[in-house]
């Protein structure tokens, strides 16, 4: 088992593929810029996405989580992935609720 985590964490086959969720863009940017240099490719999902779709695409969020500070560093964080040949994926189809909790009603975007 320990060999298993050690050819994984110290040698990775390729390719490599990082999924990440969260909240906010700024509490994870040195985790993304430490993966950008690790990774083949990256997909972002959860509230973090809708900061990137916001910024890099002007999508509407509506009442989504949306990092300010965070969208501050999209723009960077994309420009490194393409320097270093990283592929970013962001979500293209969304479940919509016209609001929190069991009462809303369910949509798709």
């Amino acid at each position: 088992e320990l060999e298993a985590f050690r050819q994984v964490l110290d040698a990775p086959a390729k390719p490599r593929l990082a999924i990440l969720g969260g909240a906010k863009v700024s509490d994870k940017i040195l985790l993304i810029k430490s993966l950008l240099d690790k990774v083949d490719r990256m997909i972002i999902g959860g509230g973090m996405a809708y900061t990137f779709l916001k910024v890099l695409h002007s999508m509407p969020i509506g009442a989504s989580l949306y990092d300010e500070r965070g969208a501050a560093l999209v723009t960077e964080i994309m420009e490194l992935a393409k320097e270093k040949g990283v592929e970013i994926t962001l979500p293209v189809d969304f479940v919509t609720a016209s609001e929190f909790g069991e009462g809303g009603e369910i949509g798709a975007a």
